[in-house]
């Protein structure tokens, strides 16, 4: 088995957790819009309508150090900081 295995499975996991063939199927959808959602994080980036650092960041933290509370902390930053470009674009700044 490999480490990432290892790890998910050490995770605390609700009964209702879907089956490991049906999580499998499930990332092999999400790709495909993670990769959509990715080019337009790059293009609103390019506009300086987003912070494209703690976008960027979410994955390594995840996934490399997988930290769940830091990556949480990021998902926040993240969503803050586009609230406020939302809000000063808004506002007209």
């Amino acid at each position: 088995m490999t480490p990432w295995m290892e790890w998910y499975n050490g995770l605390a996991k609700p009964s209702w957790t879907p089956s490991p063939s049906t999580i499998s199927l499930i990332w092999m959808i999400l790709y495909p819009i993670i990769v959509v959602s990715f080019g337009f994080v790059f293009v609103q980036a390019f506009r300086r309508k987003m912070n494209l650092v703690a976008n960027l960041l979410f994955m390594p933290i995840f996934a490399g150090l997988r930290n769940v509370p830091l990556a949480a902390a990021d998902i926040v930053i993240v969503w803050g900081d586009d609230s406020l470009v939302h809000d000063r674009c808004l506002a007209g700044l």
